[in-house]
């Protein structure tokens, strides 16, 4: 079995063939649809977090309003980019958010990817340690919102305070019980993976990651858990740790799916950089019948070692297409696989 739920990058644009041609569409379709998959049986609703740019930003507001309007769906991000974050001030948001939703967040964070503007960081008042580069700042901001997660006070109180203080040194709230085991490290690279074990973090590996062997990306991908696993098994934790990938799949049902995604049948793994410095690996889409999706997708071995499937989903398609997209993996495809 595995759970399988939705991530979306929330796009927006003015053109006349999008569904989504502004934030507000966006931001309400994205409610629409965690609504729509939860009542398809899907596991989860995931968003992307992106500055600068025509898609979704604050992740908060969105998982609190999803959270409301859903009981049973995990909702969860993929990733947030720690360089923008607070760690503080995102400990009340996201203890906020879990408690509307009922313990349901799962929070996938990360030092983040190439943004629309040049060290975007900056003007949200960052700036990494002398000698140090903007992923150790990143992974910095990430150390510091696990350790307050863990709900332990560390301000003195006022002697004098306006309201009535518990004994003893006081903690941000609201204090999400367990939030601290949801929270996941969007992995890159086999050495962040094994660092996220160390650290207790469930481990997120997308569509793309360094390309350290040359070998195709789903068997990089899973020697990447198999190495998180490894590590976290050294570190001794106490509970198992969650694995996710993400896919782009779609199964072609009729002649709009065709039309849209029949041009990705034969895919192949491409390769780029993210940055100057580094050779990055992107996986594949999976676009056919179902039949012949099913035996793909038999052969990507990371999938096979995760635990958790999140479908990229075309959101600028509208929620009827992409709740369409959802339930034809989980009817036609997810059963033959084993998955449901």
């Amino acid at each position: 079995m595995k759970k399988i739920g939705f991530l979306s990058f929330g796009h927006w644009t003015p053109s006349p063939q999008s569904q989504t041609r502004s934030a507000a569409d966006t931001l309400l379709q994205s409610i629409e649809l965690a609504v729509a998959a939860e009542q398809l049986g899907a596991d989860g609703a995931y968003f992307r977090v992106h500055h600068f740019a025509r898609q979704l930003a604050s992740p908060f507001p969105l998982l609190a309003a999803v959270g409301a309007k859903t009981s049973r769906i995990e909702i969860g991000t993929a990733v947030i980019d720690m360089r923008y974050e607070n760690p503080l001030y995102m400990v009340e948001d996201a203890g906020s958010a879990d408690l509307i939703a009922g313990g349901r967040l799962q929070l996938g964070i990360s030092r983040g990817s190439p943004e629309q503007v040049i060290d975007g960081w900056r003007y949200f008042g960052y700036l990494p340690a002398e000698g140090r580069s903007d992923a150790d700042m990143g992974r910095r901001h990430a150390e510091v919102f696990l350790d307050l997660l863990r709900g332990e006070g560390f301000a003195e109180p006022n002697p004098r305070p306006m309201f009535p203080n518990p004994p003893g040194l006081l903690r941000l709230e609201p204090h999400a019980q367990g939030l601290r085991e949801r929270i996941w490290w969007g992995a890159g690279s086999n050495a962040t993976a094994v660092w996220a074990a160390k650290l207790g973090m469930n481990l997120q590996s997308s569509t793309l990651k360094n390309d350290e062997t040359g070998e195709a990306f789903h068997v990089q991908q899973a020697a990447q858990i198999r190495s998180f696993r490894a590590a976290w098994k050294e570190a001794g934790h106490a509970r198992e740790p969650r694995v996710s990938v993400s896919r782009s799949i779609f199964a072609l049902m009729n002649d709009r799916d065709r039309a849209y995604f029949g041009g990705e049948r034969g895919g192949e793994d491409q390769i780029g950089f993210i940055d100057p410095q580094t050779r990055a690996i992107f996986g594949r889409s999976y676009a056919a019948e179902p039949e012949v999706l099913i035996e793909q997708l038999r052969q990507d071995e990371a999938i096979a070692e995760a635990d958790t499937l999140l479908l990229t989903i075309p959101n600028q398609l509208g929620v009827d297409y992409c709740a369409h997209a959802i339930e034809a993996i989980l009817t036609h495809v997810a059963p033959a696989l084993g998955w449901r």
